[in-house]
């Protein structure tokens, strides 16, 4: 009797685990959405520096970086790829986000031309997407390329932000036709978000943007290297890292770091907390590419515009 009482309790904790897991699949299910998104290819002149000088660009949507993209961790993404009929040249996308086919759904399109396909985004994280056409350094040169951020279907996951902005950084050389000379690595300009310290009035006088905080906020900087060909090793000057999450997963999360070294295609999510009103800067601790534009001031003031960091304002254009 005593063993027939405890098979039925067995049963019964067995059958509420197994309803409690149906229904949190249910629940995960029902939380992920299908997302679509459209780009479309332009080749248009582009800003090259805080002057307003402009050069020809190979873009998404006609800007450099591209937009910024954003979906939930489980979430399925619907996409369309356009090449405008007025390009000259054949281009496509590579999501680091995506499980795919690279040579169906990556392959490059015609002018006129357009495709879409479906992926699911199954890890949280900050991602690459650049166009991966022939020859793929060129097209990431020339301004083919943007990030992606997958949001963590746990909210709790990571600690909440005050503040969140995306730096993308990568080399542009002087001739965009010249590939020997990608090829060397005989880059000129190292920048955040397509142009040389472009918030950075200190370096550039005709900066005339930083990115703001208050002190003690929490500001998350989605972080990517686009290369196309050096690592950046990523550092706060008069700060401290208080989290970095390489690729941008929460489980991959470290503590209180000087600097982080992201390699070309690759990505990271930063945390600073500032205690004090002043300033940061966020460099590539390589002089080379810091001192050739790839600085990005961070001003902290009790003043700090509140639009600053959040909405439109994240990728600071």
């Amino acid at each position: 009797m005593t063993g027939l009482r405890y098979g039925k309790a067995a049963l019964i904790v067995s059958g509420v685990a197994a309803l409690f897991t149906a229904a949190t699949a249910m629940y995960s299910a029902a939380e992920a959405k299908t997302v679509k998104i459209e780009l479309t290819v332009k080749e248009t002149q582009v800003p090259i520096d805080n002057q307003g000088h402009t050069v020809l660009g190979w873009t998404y949507n006609g800007q450099v970086p591209g937009p910024l993209l954003r979906a939930t961790e489980g979430d399925t993404i619907d996409f369309t790829l356009i090449n405008d009929a007025a390009n000259k040249k054949s281009h496509s996308i590579d999501f680091h986000s995506a499980r795919t086919d690279v040579l169906g759904d990556f392959a490059p399109i015609k002018p006129g031309e357009k495709k879409s396909f479906k992926f699911t985004v199954d890890n949280p994280g900050i991602y690459f997407y650049h166009c991966g056409a022939d020859p793929m350094i060129q097209h990431i040169a020339r301004g083919m390329v943007g990030a992606f951020i997958v949001d963590p279907k746990d909210p709790n996951a990571m600690p909440k932000a005050d503040r969140e902005y995306v730096l993308i950084e990568h080399q542009t050389f002087d001739n965009p036709e010249d590939i020997k000379a990608m090829m060397a690595n005989q880059w000129t300009h190292d920048q955040f978000n397509a142009t040389p310290f472009e918030y950075d009035p200190v370096h550039d006088t005709n900066a005339t943007q930083t990115l703001e905080a208050k002190p003690g906020e929490r500001v998350r900087i989605y972080f990517v290297n686009a290369g196309p060909n050096e690592f950046s090793g990523f550092h706060p000057i008069a700060g401290i890292w208080d989290k970095v999450y390489p690729s941008g997963n929460p489980k991959n999360v470290m503590t209180a770091m000087q600097n982080y070294t992201v390699a070309p295609g690759d990505a990271a999510i930063f945390d600073i907390i500032s205690p004090k009103e002043g300033a940061n800067a966020l460099v590539n601790h390589s002089m080379r590419a810091a001192l050739s534009g790839a600085i990005a001031v961070l001003m902290i003031s009790k003043d700090a515009d509140p639009s600053m960091g959040h909405g439109d304002k994240i990728l600071v254009r």
